[in-house]
């Protein structure tokens, strides 16, 4: 049985269950929210964000931000996709448009270690994994898949039985982005230098953890060229003394 097949049957058996259109109505809107505000900022030209320009990810968004209708563009797309979700009969192009531009936001606050989205964007990327798996019937014919009659997903064919299963796995996949969100950095950059501070009390260098903040935050030097130097102090002779 090809993987094709599988991923047919799981997605039907899917189908049948109350609850996860329920759910799928949920992420629509959920997603639509989160990119409306920001979208609409980009299209008014407006920067949407206080960091400074020192910040990892301040230097990005500020160069984002000066390249005029590029800028606008991405706006556009993000209220595109938004308003597309909101549509049912739209809401699978939405989830389409909407999963390479949360992904670049997914990578890009992974790789700077941005407090802000360090949880919202990995679950939002697997949101928009739902919303474009859910509708699977409606795409599977670029892979030759056949296109089933309405029959199959009609309302009255459905259960109201709770898939437990299934939003344990949730319950479990939304642990794990908290969880590695919380322990998978040995130091963040923070939005300020006076919250980077924060961290340094508990650190295992606290004074080379200034140092890593006034790296970050004052010298505006890479996100790291910063941690790597807290590393290497670790490993120096006289931290170990």
């Amino acid at each position: 049985m090809s993987l094709l097949v599988k991923f047919d049957m799981w997605h039907r058996c899917a189908r049948q269950y109350q609850w996860l259109y329920y759910f799928s109505t949920f992420l629509r809107i959920v997603l639509a929210v989160g990119f409306l505000p920001s979208g609409l900022v980009k299209i008014l030209g407006e920067r949407f964000t206080a960091l400074s320009n020192n910040h990892p990810l301040g230097h990005y968004l500020q160069a984002l931000h000066e390249t005029g209708y590029y800028y606008t563009f991405i706006g556009i797309l993000q209220v595109l996709a938004a308003v597309l979700l909101l549509i049912p009969r739209t809401a699978t192009v939405g989830a389409f448009i909407y999963f390479p531009i949360i992904l670049n936001i997914c990578v890009l606050s992974l790789s700077v270690g941005f407090d802000g989205s360090l949880v919202t964007s990995p679950l939002m990327v697997l949101g928009c994994l739902f919303l474009i798996c859910w509708d699977f019937h409606k795409w599977k014919f670029i892979f030759g898949g056949p296109i089933p009659g309405a029959e199959i997903y009609a309302k009255e064919n459905r259960t109201r039985r709770f898939p437990w299963l299934f939003f344990l796995g949730v319950f479990i996949a939304i642990s794990l982005v908290l969880v590695s969100a919380r322990f998978a950095y040995t130091l963040k950059p923070r939005n300020t230098i006076a919250d980077c501070m924060t961290q340094c009390e508990d650190a295992a260098n606290p004074e080379a953890c200034e140092t890593f903040c006034d790296c970050i935050h004052e010298q505006g030097k890479p996100y790291d060229v910063c941690l790597e130097a807290y590393k290497k102090s670790l490993k120096s002779p006289s931290h170990e003394h």
